[in-house]
């Protein structure tokens, strides 16, 4: 039986040169920022049977765990640095903890991004990472900073993880070339990171937000922070390719409201359209521009001739949700 320091040297100790002052194996870790710079933090936690199915694949979970930390520092434009990992586990697995691990470190070595510490302990699967990042001061994409005229843009596509939940939930009938596509989507999102330091350090981007609840509840945190209404034309949407092949009502209610995406919403002053793909191209993600931030309260949505739609839609709620 592993005991809880064993697991930590095995699985999450690394003999490699790191970037920390002093990583793991002290009460606390210590980090230098680079002079002039700002730290910006964020963390998440994935719950079994909340956030993931239980019995999901541990590589994918492992990827997945610290992707969606990345993705806020994307939406802030941070570029990453480390992140500690505070897990409980069920039991001491060693077939789990590799796979997890495996996964969880080709994907912070992919962004140079350190594990520095954290804590393990007996208990419901639960894994909670905090992000560290920096970046230059005031250059962080903020929510609050919508003006009245900016494009709204969305980065990649969206609705190929909800279709895969439709999919597991028996909703609707998948193919399983269809199902296993959308699952890649669901468990192993791309944090934009690149494409949030293009932003920053262009500037381009007014306001920004990862895509983690649905474009429509997501989209409405920048709204209500800065104070400003839209109109979302859910026509342009980019939906994913085997959402894309789904009927036009499930390629609106998805991609508007579906969760798990992990894309970047940004808004930029129209005239600004051409600095904006040149961001865009320069960190190698595609962008599609959507809406438009106006003085009204309110979201507005609507269809490609402009004409009104009433769908329903709300974003993910964790303590309505059931």
């Amino acid at each position: 039986m592993l005991s809880e320091f064993d697991l930590i040297k095995r699985y999450f100790q690394r003999e490699r040169a790191g970037r920390a002052t002093l990583g793991i194996g002290d009460d606390c870790a210590l980090l230098t920022p680079t002079p002039g710079h700002q730290i910006a933090i964020s963390s998440d936690m994935l719950v079994e049977d909340r956030h993931f199915f239980a019995g999901a694949d541990p590589v994918m979970l492992g990827h997945k765990a610290l992707a969606v930390n990345l993705s806020d520092l994307a939406a802030m434009g941070a570029r990453p640095v480390a992140f500690t990992l505070a897990l409980a586990l069920p039991r001491a697995d060693p077939d789990w903890l590799d796979g997890f691990s495996r996964g969880l470190f080709a994907l912070a070595d992919a962004h140079d991004c350190e594990l520095i510490g954290g804590d393990t302990t007996k208990g419901p699967l639960n894994i909670c990472i905090t992000v560290f990042g920096e970046l230059a001061p005031g250059h962080a994409l903020r929510r609050a900073q919508a003006r009245p005229g900016d494009d709204i843009w969305i980065s990649g596509t969206l609705g190929d993880a909800r279709l895969a939940l439709a999919g597991y939930w028996k909703e609707l009938a998948l193919d399983q070339e269809s199902q296993a596509q959308a699952r890649l989507r669901l468990h192993m999102p791309t944090p934009r990171v690149a494409l949030g330091l293009a932003l920053a350090a262009a500037p381009v981007a007014h306001a920004a937000l990862d895509i983690s609840d649905g474009l429509v509840g997501d989209l409405g945190h920048i709204l209500a922070a800065s104070k400003v209404g839209a109109t979302l034309d859910v026509d342009a949407l980019p939906a994913g390719p085997m959402l894309a092949l789904q009927p036009q009502d499930l390629r609106r209610r998805f991609t508007a409201a579906g969760g798990d995406d992990y894309e970047l919403c940004f808004t930029a002053p129209a005239e600004w359209r051409t600095a904006v793909l040149e961001a865009a191209a320069l960190a190698a993600t595609p962008v599609t521009r959507v809406g438009t931030i106006e003085a009204a309260a309110g979201l507005r949505l609507v269809d490609a001739r402009g004409a009104p739609l009433d769908l329903g839609l709300t974003g993910w709620d964790h303590f309505s949700a059931g």
